[in-house]
């Protein structure tokens, strides 16, 4: 690398592998009170473009379409997208996550409630139920929920994240800092990139955006300019990373396919 990029980090926790890209670090995206959950985590991320001349494209007629009304798409999804709040002995830790079923499933990161005691859940409302956890699956940081007591809960639709291309527009829904139902939107910023969590046993190719995504959006939706969830927010790139550090958007999110967490789901009943 050349002398134009910032100083890299990385955590020797990481298996060696073949990298075609730029090692940057990485955080998840949830918010803390104690230092305990999540938060503190490294993580780098290869970029999957190679340094090899573009192809040369033809060009074709941009189809008529107009553009997405997002204040119509936000109250259509909001009813769909919850916080989660998490206490693991003294600590305390927020995410997002969205719903799945009318009776409470619910589909958030791992990292959001790994080692909690207790999960309640808030919704677009203002009620809030417990929950417990349903399964995990720590490969790709991603985890189901069951709110305890619920019904009539409005399920988001679940887009195709095969058919994503950049440039789409995106809406992220979720709770940073613990501001609950906070919109944000941009674009797909690139397909494939390759995020791998530090701490070991986390990877997943991942879908970039410049949507802010801070913490607290862990596990929140990333909803397509009709309202499906093509992607569930987990990571964003940050200058500053790791115990002490800190981390805010500099419009370099990640998020995992949707298609990628169906198959999660499915496997978890």
């Amino acid at each position: 690398m050349d002398g134009s990029y910032p100083p890299q980090q990385f955590w020797p926790q990481v298996p060696p592998r073949r990298r075609t890209g730029r090692v940057v670090a990485l955080v998840t995206a949830a918010v803390l009170g104690g230092g305990l959950i999540g938060g503190t985590t490294g993580a780098v991320i290869a970029g999957t473009d190679s340094p090899l001349s573009p192809a040369p494209v033809t060009a074709t007629a941009a189809a008529d379409t107009a553009p997405a009304d997002v204040s119509a798409v936000v109250a259509k999804v909001m009813p769909s997208v919850v916080e989660i709040n998490v206490r693991t002995g003294a600590a305390e830790g927020v995410g997002s996550g969205v719903i799945l079923t009318a009776d409470g499933r619910i589909l958030t990161n791992h990292h959001v409630v790994a080692g909690a005691r207790e999960i309640r859940i808030t919704f677009a409302d203002g009620t809030t139920a417990p929950a417990t956890v349903v399964g995990t699956d720590r490969a790709s940081d991603l985890a189901v929920l069951q709110a305890t007591g619920v019904s009539d809960l409005t399920p988001a639709a679940l887009g195709d994240s095969d058919t994503v291309r950049v440039g789409d527009s995106v809406i992220a829904i979720g709770s940073p800092a613990g501001l609950q139902g906070t919109v944000t939107t941009g674009i797909i910023s690139a397909l494939d990139r390759d995020v791998t969590i530090a701490s070991g046993g986390v990877s997943y190719a991942a879908l970039q955006t410049d949507a802010s995504i801070n913490q607290g959006n862990s596990g929140g939706p990333l909803f397509d300019a009709d309202g499906r969830v093509i992607g569930v927010n987990s990571a964003i790139y940050s200058p500053t990373s790791g115990p002490g550090g800190s981390a805010g958007s500099v419009g370099i999110g990640f998020s995992i396919p949707i298609n990628t967490a169906k198959a999660v789901i499915e496997r978890m009943g």
